[in-house]
């Protein structure tokens, strides 16, 4: 394992221009090369085209998701852009699947899975296309992660492109977003929302294009990845409605042919230590849980060393700068009007607590890039804290470990009063019966709900669990009700929530022996997710678990399960060692 980039792990690891002249010779050479080079005359070419870098378009627009129908445009602008920057552009599709639309139904289950399909799609294009570059174009969750880690497969010089978040839609003078709909479910189930209230707020929460709103997991992301030097400065959170993301794709394509010429590959770009900088950002912006997941499978993929662990060693140094949703105010396009992710990596650079050295896919370092941002954000707003007014002191995202979780789980920490519990355990082993408990009343204050057999390979896919989330906070007891899962939660989720407990039940963590009743305690303060039973009673307990035979035996979703790794490694399914 090493941050290094791998010089054997790719054809592209020579030079470029050496790999375009033997494209050329390849093509126009010979007899034998008559077909390949009449495939690419029947799309248009012409003999000269062939001297110039074959670049990808890696193209998730579809119209499944709000959060992908407004890719189109950014898909034509780098297809320009890249033909006016001297290469060929080659457009291929890859899918996507709405969390917000599978959320709380089996179609959930695909999510995660489609994080890999994305992955398979881009490496496999790329590869087996012999492309010189590639621009990846996508908006809903899964896309983030899914795009870097085939980018990071093929290793060609590249680019993210991120679809743009979506502005607001509105309701009373309030703002709203797709959680406010999954909390109104629980506000309406409790007697404390009209009908007429609850259906105007379904109706208007989504206004049209783009990804949703808050520091949710697209945004979170996007936003880790300008910090990662995969983005370009300030495209994290732009609105996909507004001009000026159509921009920003045609100066990406630009950017992209230059890497290709520099032969800048994602893996020089990277590295152990850029990866701290963008877990810094999504610590200061106060971001989804899902980025833990994602980022040890991006670290798997770019064969960079990074551990559950270090999660936690970043939090502790790093604070919550930004006052964003879930668990704050503002939106991802407030956050670009105050000033962006160049602001919040500026205060931290500022502080000690970014690399100013790394090397970003505009070929300048973090600190170049930067240089002009003032250290401090502006007075005239309250998106983004001063580092000595900061809304946490440490970071939200928490690595607990414990007897439930010895491989390590995670905890959302943000906006609690006081993220301590010790309750009786609520056990389901499925989230459709433990949402019929909450919308019943029959959860509590002091509860712990235990949602289990829905980790990576028991659900299979680690399905998010916003519907429950979403419906204890509406019924007002997001913070006395605890819930732990070795499933996912959406980056919406906020509360005494923990997620990712590994080993997950179906692969025999204590999580499976839990029983109805039983003392759980909770504590972010010292790291703890324990099980208050005896080690005896457990041992007893094993004895008589059996494990649960598999969900589904053939396609996609049974490919997942047999090969999917523990979450506290990333959920990958190349983990062979």
């Amino acid at each position: 394992m090493t941050d290094a980039t791998d010089k054997s792990a790719h054809p592209s690891a020579d030079k470029t221009t050496d790999k375009i002249n033997r494209r050329s010779a390849n093509i126009t050479e010979g007899v034998a090369r008559a077909p390949n080079r009449s495939m690419y005359y029947a799309m248009g070419y012409e003999p000269g085209d062939f001297k110039k870098p074959m670049i990808g378009v890696a193209n998730g627009h579809s119209t499944i998701t709000p959060c992908n129908s407004g890719l189109q445009k950014l898909a034509d602008a780098a297809v320009a852009g890249i033909e006016a920057a001297g290469g060929n552009a080659q457009i291929f599709g890859t899918p996507t699947i709405s969390d917000g639309m599978a959320m709380g139904t089996e179609g959930m289950k695909y999510s995660l899975v489609s994080r890999e399909v994305i992955a398979d799609c881009i490496e496999t294009c790329v590869g087996g296309q012999w492309m010189d570059g590639v621009l990846v174009v996508g908006g809903c969750d899964k896309n983030m992660p899914g795009g870097m880690m085939g980018m990071l497969r093929a290793n060609v010089p590249a680019i993210y492109v991120y679809g743009g978040t979506i502005l607001p839609g509105r309701y009373q003078g309030k703002d709203l977003n797709i959680v406010s709909v999954f909390e109104a479910v629980g506000q309406f189930s409790a007697g404390n929302m009209s009908e007429e209230d609850f259906t105007q707020i379904e109706r208007r929460a989504i206004p049209g294009t783009g990804s949703c709103g808050g520091m949710y997991t697209a945004n979170t992301m996007s936003s880790a990845f300008e910090a990662l030097g995969m983005s370009l400065p300030y495209s994290s959170t732009m609105a996909n409605v507004h001009d000026e993301i159509v921009g920003a794709a045609t100066e990406a394509s630009r950017v992209l042919v230059e890497a290709v010429k520099k032969d800048l590959k994602p893996r020089d770009i990277v590295t152990r230590r850029s990866i701290e900088n963008a877990v810094a950002v999504i610590m200061a912006t106060g971001g989804s849980t899902n980025a833990v997941l994602h980022f040890l499978a991006i670290a798997h993929s770019a064969e960079v060393e990074w551990t559950i662990d270090d999660f936690e060693r970043v939090r502790r140094k790093v604070p919550v700068l930004c006052d964003l949703k879930p668990s704050g105010q503002y939106l991802a396009v407030d956050l670009h009007r105050a000033g962006g992710i160049p602001q919040v990596m500026k205060t931290l650079l500022a502080a000690g607590l970014l690399f100013g050295d790394c090397i970003t896919i505009t070929g300048k370092t973090v600190a170049e890039n930067l240089a002009a941002i003032p250290q401090a954000p502006r007075t005239d707003q309250n998106v983004i804290r001063a580092i000595d007014k900061p809304m946490y002191a440490h970071g939200h995202l928490a690595i607990l470990k414990g007897n439930l979780s010895p491989e390590g789980c995670v905890a959302k920490i943000t906006g609690l009063k006081n993220p301590v519990i010790t309750g009786p355990a609520r056990v389901f082993d499925d989230e459709q019966s433990a949402l019929a408990a909450i919308m019943a009343k029959r959860i509590v204050a002091g509860d712990v709900m235990v949602l289990r057999y829905l980790g990576p390979k028991g659900a299979p896919g680690m399905p998010e669990m916003l519907a429950p989330t979403g419906a204890l906070i509406g019924q007002g007891l997001g913070e006395s009700v605890g819930l732990i899962t070795d499933g996912r939660f959406s980056g919406g989720t906020w509360g005494m929530v923990v997620g990712h407990v590994a080993p997950e039940a179906s692969a025999g963590g204590n999580i499976a022996l839990i029983e109805e009743g039983d003392s759980i305690t909770i504590d972010a303060h010292t790291l703890k997710l324990e099980l208050n039973v005896s080690d005896q009673v457990l041992k007893q307990r094993r004895a008589a678990w059996t494990p649960p035979k598999p969900r589904y035996t053939r396609g996609v979703l049974a490919k997942f399960a047999f090969n999917a790794s523990s979450a506290s490694l990333g959920a990958v399914l190349d983990r062979f060692e």
